[in-house]
């Protein structure tokens, strides 16, 4: 059936569309929303309906609600490294981890009710294969808050426990000298060790710079403070530096492995994007109706 180009405006449809994507959690969501159309076909119809009236009577009837929260859309950062010799970033990977855990809580969560009341929603989420594989690689990779695990490599552990060892000796050369300076006045009591571009510095008083050998690396706005890196932890900073470095090196390896591992299960990936747009579409309507 045709209809006019402008038959949403006509008829205010338009107003419930914002309305539904202001409910979305996601962009997926909402782009779920925009692709929503008019439709004759009786079966696809009732299939709408049937699937809105589930989501309705499984978050008003059950003691709680569906357990869906804010998740990330995928489909850009999956886009880009589809090519070997690209990789995805650590929030990118926990991105993906957060996401996949999101569609198992729901999948467990219908899982748990009535079949019988819910069959829509059973379908949606029986669709799915586990991601359970998935997550376990992540989770051998990247820890709860998106950062990568000592434990991801041999070489990244080894390397983590030779930096915090240089820094821990470094710290103590810096308090000593510290002390004596402050002893010596050229430094105020009350003032620590800070950072400067990544080197561990002393903030010295203008007139006393040249009583401490070292690097003057910056000066404060007001001009009343120096920061000087002494000649003794200068290597030790070289040090640091070069771990750093080999760090980030065995991040790149860690990260460009897990990608090339996860790269065939991409197409699964974006299928629970499409499941999580849905409930999200599905859950905007619920929250809608409760406001009419």
């Amino acid at each position: 059936m045709l209809y006019p180009n402008n038959l949403e405006e006509k008829i205010g449809f338009d107003k419930i569309r914002e309305k539904l994507k202001s409910y979305c959690l996601s962009s997926l969501g909402e782009e779920r929303v925009e692709k929503m159309r008019f439709s004759s076909h009786y079966a696809q119809v009732k299939q709408w309906l049937e699937r809105t009236d589930e989501m309705m009577r499984i978050n008003s009837e059950e003691s709680e609600e569906l357990p869906i929260q804010h998740f990330p859309n995928l489909r850009s950062a999956l886009s880009r490294v589809k090519s070997l010799g690209l990789y995805l970033t650590e929030s990118e990977l926990h991105e993906v981890r957060q996401s996949l855990v999101g569609v198992r809580n729901i999948q467990v969560f219908i899982s748990k009710k009535e079949r019988e009341q819910y069959p829509q929603l059973f379908a949606l989420a029986e669709d799915l294969p586990p991601s359970d594989n998935i997550i376990q690689k992540i989770d051998k990779i990247v820890d709860k808050f998106g950062r990568i695990k000592d434990s991801a490599s041999p070489e990244l552990a080894q390397i983590r426990r030779d930096i915090l060892s240089t820094q821990s000796s470094i710290s103590k050369v810096m308090n000593t000298i510290l002390r004596q300076a402050q002893q010596a006045g050229y430094v105020e009591k009350d003032l620590a060790p800070s950072l400067r571009d990544g080197r561990l510095v002393i903030p010295v008083l203008p007139s006393y710079k040249r009583k401490i050998s070292g690097i003057i690396h910056d000066e404060s706005a007001t001009g009343k403070t120096v920061y000087i890196e002494p000649t003794q932890v200068v290597e030790i900073n070289n040090q640091i530096r070069e771990l750093e470095n080999e760090e980030k090196k065995e991040i790149f390896k860690i990260l460009k492995a897990i990608t090339d591992e996860l790269r065939v299960h991409f197409p699964h990936i974006i299928r629970t994007q499409k499941f999580l747009a849905e409930i999200d579409f599905l859950r905007s309507k619920y929250l809608l109706s409760k406001e009419l």
